[in-house]
């Protein structure tokens, strides 16, 4: 399969690519500072949460083994994510792949169950459903229940994204949230849009 990745818009030297990589990873530890969910390496929120545990519901429900590639379309966490929002992914990653860079699925797709098994979950943790969602949506908001939603790892690649995404249409939608990129097709010509503080702030998750 080729992949035709858009024109790039600077020229990588590997000092900058060393610069940006480090200038993103400090943006995510100072972002991710004021919460004990979070950690350095990009773990995403159903990591956090689960630890080595796995979901009852196992990969069906969007269960991701560790080690899961955007490219590995076994798994229905990545199969069922929407066909532009993957095609990105892999575009993006086959670039990634010349600096070193692997896209790791923390977690794609979900199944409602699934999600509403996290949202528990983060209640339990926190204590109230306020808490719990600036870090989980309901299974009727969330951008993995309807597959327009990815939590890439590791640090290097969202370090990576942060910085290249938007060539691709691939955008970080919440700043407490360091992982999670959903596509934007205008973010190509024009960036991605602001970021919100965390998924309360999105106007999608009133519901």
């Amino acid at each position: 399969m080729n992949h035709v990745a858009p024109a790039r818009t600077d020229v990588r030297s590997p000092a900058s690519l060393v610069v940006g990589l480090l200038a993103a990873a400090v943006l995510t530890i100072i972002g991710t500072l004021g919460h004990p969910i979070l950690t350095s390496s990009a773990t995403s929120v159903g990591h956090a949460l689960r630890g080595d545990q796995h979901s009852a519901l196992g990969v069906a429900g969007g269960d991701v083994p560790d080690g899961v590639t955007v490219f590995d379309a076994r798994y229905p966490a990545v199969a069922k994510l929407d066909p532009a929002l993957l095609g990105a992914l892999r575009r993006a990653a086959t670039d990634a792949a010349d600096d070193g860079v692997e896209f790791v699925v923390n977690s794609g797709w979900r199944s409602p169950a699934y999600q509403e098994e996290l949202l528990d979950e983060a209640v339990a943790k926190y204590g109230s459903r306020a808490e719990a969602a600036r870090w989980v949506a309901t299974p009727a908001t969330s951008a993995h229940v309807s597959g327009d939603a990815v939590d890439i790892g590791h640090s290097d690649a969202t370090a990576w994204l942060s910085r290249y995404g938007a060539e691709y249409g691939l955008c970080r939608i919440y700043g407490n949230e360091p992982w999670h990129f959903e596509l934007r097709p205008d973010a190509v010509s024009h960036g991605c849009p602001r970021m919100y503080a965390d998924p309360t702030h999105d106007p999608r998750m009133q519901s």
